[in-house]
């Protein structure tokens, strides 16, 4: 079973999280109209095999938005740390602030 160590809340099991996407995927830019490139970053998702870095909320908990290193091979959490830890809430998300 898959459990995420909530930095807020402790080890918890994944089902009180919601996944938020792909943490290497770059948001398009807010002033772009083509359909395309907003379809494909909210319905196209990549399946890695391996080590990958995710955005989860912690749904059932503190609402946190996390960023975790899951290995998809094994099934298993290697990191988790705040997504916005090192960046504004805005940059976590793709949005510039000021």
């Amino acid at each position: 079973m898959l459990r995420i160590d909530c930095p807020y809340c402790g080890c918890r099991d994944y089902t009180e999280f919601t996944y938020g996407g792909a943490a290497e995927r770059e948001f398009p830019d807010l002033g772009n109209t083509d359909i395309e490139a907003w379809v494909d970053f909210v319905f196209i998702r990549d399946n890695p095999k391996g080590e990958h870095a995710e955005y989860w909320q912690h749904q059932n908990g503190c609402r946190q938005w996390l960023r975790v290193v899951r290995d998809t091979v094994a099934h298993e959490v290697r990191s988790v740390t705040p997504a916005r830890a090192g960046s504004s809430v805005g940059e976590v998300a793709g949005v510039k602030t000021a």
